[in-house]
């Protein structure tokens, strides 16, 4: 009997966005996506559920947020130190997946650093690529962000995509829609290459 095909994430917005996605662009159904309710929580969390001797294919998405390669070395370490081989000094652009060792009981494994593998941020990051090329109303409002009086900016600098994409929805047909929900609306465009990075190494990871 197959094993349990299992994806971690951080929040409730990237579990919402990963299942509309997946719907989306048909992707079977894995199991459980299982939000974690922040970074640390995930990568408490990661260890264990590696262990789990029901799961097949455990996958992880987890902000690179602003060093891409600590976030990567926190995350080889613990799967150096579960018995993993040949885990690569870089994440693959792609989305990194590893086998199992022979003759364990691990599962395979797939870990994807938003926005790309490739440079630091975070979900948001990854959206901004979802907006429509070419919209005006989208170079308005990441003008209209970058230009907040800097006594009356309440945010980071790295949280600052949140505040443009969030802006960017409460300025549709229909404001304010959550970021799961705009991907089906189509006010975040689901078939862009980024998404088809994304879809094929879920494909990969858990349907091979």
């Amino acid at each position: 009997m197959p094993g349990r095909k299992i994806l971690l994430v951080e929040g409730g917005d990237d579990e919402h966005v990963l299942k509309h996605l997946c719907g989306q662009r048909g992707v079977p159904t894995v199991d459980e996506i299982r939000s974690l309710g922040g970074v640390e929580h995930l990568l408490e969390s990661f260890p264990v559920r590696l262990k789990e001797s029901d799961v097949e294919a455990l996958g992880v998405v987890i902000d690179a947020d602003t060093d891409i390669a600590a976030r990567w070395q926190s995350l080889g370490d613990r799967l150096k130190k579960a018995g993993y081989e040949g885990v690569p000094d870089e994440p693959d652009v792609a989305g990194t997946i590893l086998n199992p060792p022979p003759k364990s009981l691990l599962p395979r494994v797939g870990i994807w650093l938003m926005p790309d593998n490739q440079t630091r941020g975070i979900l948001e990051d990854f959206l901004r690529f979802l907006v429509p090329s070419n919209s005006g109303l989208f170079d308005h409002v990441e003008s209209s962000v970058a230009t907040i009086p800097a006594e009356e900016r309440r945010f980071s600098q790295l949280d600052q995509p949140k505040a443009i994409m969030h802006t960017w929805l409460a300025w549709q047909a229909e404001p304010g829609k959550p970021f799961g929900s705009a991907i089906t609306a189509k006010f975040l465009d689901a078939n862009v290459a980024q998404v088809d990075v994304l879809v094929a190494w879920l494909k990969r990871l858990f349907f091979p």
